[in-house]
């Protein structure tokens, strides 16, 4: 890595950001030409130095995951938390859970009922992951709040295991021109390198015999 906002390219695999913190990592293992799926490869997001998502050549299709960082990016500054700002990550994780996918006896959703909670991180676009695809497969979460020029990140593993749960937690606080200088390189260079491949594929391709 470079500093904290570096970018690294190595075979098949590119991450852009500081895995301490915050960094996308992608990995095309072939580009199609579908403009709704786009390559397939893998998609993960490290947040305080733990990845979100599955990191395997043949994880998932790359559309979801990159049209997802587009949205982030045309939303910047809207994705308002839906409640006050100091809540605790762990506070949060859980009511995702318990509202999302869970059946719990439960009325209260942070001061919110639970229709009320779902609407708005859906409304706000505050679910970043998963995304779509199954390149969150491994049961990764990861919420993002713009909060005054400053961004939260919270990711999360949906698991049985309470002690995992809590334990496998991470959240960063950066500054939102960090945050969104990171997003938008990663999409410039994802689609940098899809048409290339797009190119070599096709320059490749045996020439048609002329009869």
């Amino acid at each position: 890595m470079i500093g904290l906002f570096g970018i690294e390219a190595q075979g098949k695999q590119m991450i852009v950001g500081d895995c301490r913190i915050f960094a996308i990592e992608s990995g095309i293992t072939e580009a199609v030409e579908n403009l709704s799926q786009l390559a397939l490869g893998y998609f993960a997001v490290y947040v305080g130095g733990r990845v979100f998502g599955v990191r395997e050549p043949d994880a998932s299709m790359l559309g979801c995951s990159f049209h997802e960082v587009e949205h982030r990016l045309l939303r910047r500054g809207a994705h308002a938390p839906p409640i006050p700002v100091g809540t605790p990550a762990f506070e949060i994780a859980t009511a995702y859970l318990d509202a999302f996918y869970r059946d719990n006896a439960r009325t209260d959703y942070l001061g919110l009922s639970q229709h009320q909670f779902i609407d708005a991180l859906q409304s706000s676009g505050a679910i970043w992951a998963p995304d779509g695809d199954e390149a969150f497969d491994d049961g990764s979460h990861i919420l993002q709040f713009d909060v005054d020029g400053r961004v939260r990140i919270i990711a999360f593993l949906n698991t049985e295991e309470p002690d995992d749960f809590a334990q496998g937690i991470r959240e960063e606080w950066m500054s939102a021109d960090l945050f969104y200088a990171i997003v938008s390189s990663w999409k410039t260079l994802f689609a940098v390198e899809r048409t290339g491949r797009l190119k070599a594929k096709t320059a490749a391709r045996p020439a048609a015999v002329e009869g």
